[in-house]
């Protein structure tokens, strides 16, 4: 038993190399997972990077990466992730899993939470764990996948998917927006900004954000919304129109509403919905005050508008998020069965 006072045993992930890793995918959930520190600066993550068979292996960058750990690490932890891998064609075929790394696989518990980033799909996928799942991968290569793993309900639209015990993301950077996710889901918002200032990265892009698939970069002499993007984060508080918004940037209604949904992925109406959410969670996390003076600071007007759209969007009311984020506690994963 864990003495009072003592700080709480870090949550442990770890992360399964295979033959062909890129080392960038690769260090995400290192570098990620490791500057997250609780307020006392005790860290909230263990993470381990470890090979099927313990021994090294060639990364897709031609040199040769060293584990800490063989596959005995996957049967300890809490939570595995698989980085994508370029050395298996087999598995773009629906063929199956290496023995030595299936063998690997089954070693991980019942109940371990399950990531993948970008093509580290395909390593979930031959092994039946995403049958009859939502998923994402890529949107490269998404056809591929639907057709080597049919039971699979891919979408790829979206930076991840968060499908309760198993997550899954699009390519290289969605992998960290999926890292910074988890940890908001583990111990709030505030942990995960922390750890997306120390990353030098931002701290929040919803999953349900496009992949930006095809879209040209704009061009320099077009104007930008990026300006009043930021001007609209400094007043959330107030009512912000699409017609406002338009006359801060100085454009047509329509010539926004395009620019916008092409440089950010989504409408105006639902970025600003996302980042008042955002807000809310932060107040709710960080202030005593009233569910309904947290709506109004945040933009989303009463409290039962607040309570409609954090339902909706998370699963949760402001209350149980509150209980569960406040006050210093050791945080719960947040999940539909937590709408009370």
């Amino acid at each position: 038993m864990r003495k009072t006072g003592s700080p709480p045993a870090p949550h442990r992930v770890t992360v399964l190399a295979l033959p062909g890793v890129p080392p960038f995918e690769l260090g995400i959930p290192s570098r990620v997972f490791g500057s997250v520190t609780d307020e006392a600066g005790h860290p909230l993550y263990e993470v381990t990077i470890c090979t099927a068979d313990g021994a090294p292996v060639l990364s897709d960058a031609g040199f040769t990466l060293q584990p800490e750990a063989g596959p005995e690490a996957l049967a300890a932890a809490d939570t595995v992730i698989l980085p994508p891998t370029h050395a298996m064609p087999e598995l773009a075929l629906g063929g199956p899993l290496p023995p030595e790394v299936g063998a690997a696989i089954a070693r991980i518990r019942p109940g371990t939470r399950l990531v993948s980033i970008c093509t580290g799909s395909y390593v979930l996928a031959a092994a039946g764990l995403l049958d009859g799942r939502p998923a994402t991968t890529h949107w490269n290569l998404a056809p591929e996948f639907r057709r080597a793993y049919p039971e699979v309900k891919v979408d790829d639209e979206v930076l991840f998917v968060d499908d309760g015990d198993v997550l899954t993301s699009a390519g290289v950077a969605a992998g960290v927006d999926l890292c910074l996710h988890m940890i908001r889901r583990d111990h709030g918002a505030a942990a995960a900004n922390r750890a997306a200032r120390m990353c030098v990265v931002p701290p929040w892009r919803d999953g349900g954000q496009a992949q930006f698939i095809d879209r040209p970069v704009p061009e320099p002499t077009l104007a930008s919304t990026t300006a009043t993007r930021a001007w609209a984060l400094e007043h959330l508080g107030e009512p912000l129109t699409l017609a406002r918004l338009a006359e801060h940037a100085r454009m047509s209604l329509r010539s926004f509403s395009r620019r916008f949904r092409d440089e950010v992925g989504m409408t105006p109406v639902q970025w600003l919905t996302a980042q008042r959410l955002e807000l809310a969670k932060q107040l709710l996390e960080t202030t005593d005050l009233p569910i309904d003076l947290v709506a109004h600071r945040a933009g989303l007007g009463s409290g039962n508008s607040l309570r409609a759209h954090m339902r909706t969007a998370f699963g949760i009311s402001p209350a149980a998020y509150r209980r569960t984020f406040s006050g210093g506690r050791d945080a719960l994963a947040v999940s539909a069965s937590d709408a009370g």
